[in-house]
């Protein structure tokens, strides 16, 4: 009998790892939905300032209204002695992804 409790633990336990592990690795290689307008943020903010490094990236959130959206981020930059903030928005069309709009606003915090 205690074979058998001894036998049934082990299996509940690699039965419980094995499963586990897939569904780790799955979240780990998921794509989040704003990764393509993070990379346009990021690619027009080198291309505004050439000089200063990106040395920080936040997404803010999206936001919806009629037939566009607006993804929103916060870029930290440093320019020799100078960091600052550039805040990014990034407006298309909803059904074609057309990009509409493209705003920065500096910001020290």
């Amino acid at each position: 009998m205690r074979k058998t409790f001894i036998a049934l633990g082990l299996f509940m336990t690699a039965n419980s790892t094995l499963t586990h592990v897939p569904s780790i690795a799955h979240a780990e290689g998921e794509i989040p939905a704003y990764a393509k307008w993070g990379q346009l943020a990021v690619l027009e903010t080198k291309s505004k300032y050439p000089d200063a490094d990106i040395i920080d990236y936040l997404h803010e959130g999206r936001e919806t209204k009629e037939d566009a959206t607006i993804e929103k981020f916060k870029l930290w930059l440093k320019e020799g002695n100078k960091e600052f903030g550039v805040f990014v928005r990034i407006e298309f069309k909803t059904d074609t992804e057309e990009v509409v709009n493209i705003e920065f606003q500096e910001t020290d915090r």
